[in-house]
């Protein structure tokens, strides 16, 4: 297998503050991916250093088999857009088009142009004149005339309009078949990210806390509802990510890559939502984690 992204060890700190820490990943290629965590999470550090706009404090990252902007080569096969989707306010858009060719050797005049008729973009037309969505399109249309084989998108449609949010998604996935791209988007809007994304990576804390395709998370996480003796012989393999207890039950959110047992009636599969909402509360509000046998011993 092929992968797009290989980190190993990956840490950045801040003085004494660890914005990510012993970050251990791999993406494989042609994935499109959601970065998912809380505001602090270490998000934009992991992107930074994937687009070699900052360097490790420890461990290593490669990006398409090599260090990220490696040289200008290494530059021209991945395309960034960074948060609030930044484009010159007193550049026209034909002028964004003409600076795209000078500085990217794998530019494709066509399609910029093509995607710039589509959207009915004025050529002569400011950019700081024009919409928060056109904005977004005309950065996105810049960062697949590259014609990358890595898209990188930091918060691309938080600030966008519902309709203008599709658009810009439904534009990206064109471009994704089109270029046969793999993609990594970090965004807080999970339902769109359970729309287009195969596959996920949850940082919480500055930490890794679950990768992996889409369907397979799906397939792994169950919601386990039951009385509080109910779990005593719960198998040891399955993880718990997250337990919360009343007077009369208590409900486990776990991990498992074997068939739940029998006599746990009421086990059901989470969406896709449900299991990053989970990962992300662990890490935020510390529940209670791990083997079945640590809970266990934790209830004791």
């Amino acid at each position: 297998m092929t992968f797009v992204l290989e980190a190993e060890g990956l840490g950045k700190r801040y003085g004494r503050h660890e914005a990510l820490a012993d970050c251990n990943l791999q993406i494989p290629e042609g994935r499109v991916v959601g970065l998912v965590g809380p505001n602090g999470a270490g998000k934009s550090t992991f992107l930074g250093l994937a687009c070699g706009l900052i360097q490790p404090s420890e461990g290593t990252i490669k990006v398409l088999g090599h260090h990220p902007a490696a040289g200008t080569d290494q530059l021209a096969r991945v395309g960034f857009v960074a948060q609030d989707t930044p484009v010159y306010a007193n550049l026209t858009v034909a002028e964004h088009l003409r600076l795209g060719a000078e500085l990217n050797p794998r530019w494709d005049q066509k399609l910029a142009e093509r995607q710039v008729r589509q959207l009915n973009l004025k050529p002569d037309h400011k950019a700081g004149r024009l919409s928060g969505g056109q904005r977004a399109q005309l950065a996105l249309t810049i960062a697949a005339a590259k014609r990358p084989e890595l898209l990188i998108f930091d918060e691309p449609v938080a600030a966008l309009d519902p309709l203008a949010r599709r658009g810009f998604l439904q534009n990206l996935m064109e471009f994704v078949a089109e270029l046969e791209a793999s993609v990594i988007l970090s965004s807080h809007l999970l339902g769109d990210l359970e729309r287009i994304c195969d596959h996920v990576v949850v940082l919480g804390d500055g930490r890794l806390q679950v990768a992996g395709e889409a369907d397979d998370l799906v397939a792994e996480h169950y919601r386990l509802v039951g009385a509080q003796g109910d779990f005593e012989d719960l198998p040891q393999d399955i993880e718990i990510i997250q337990a919360a207890h009343t007077d009369r039950q208590t409900t486990l959110i776990v991990r498992s890559t074997g068939p739940i047992p029998h006599h746990f009636t009421e086990a059901t599969h989470l969406d896709l939502e449900d299991i990053i909402l989970a990962y992300m509360s662990r890490s935020a509000y510390a529940s209670v984690t791990g083997t079945a046998q640590q809970f266990l011993e934790a209830r004791q």
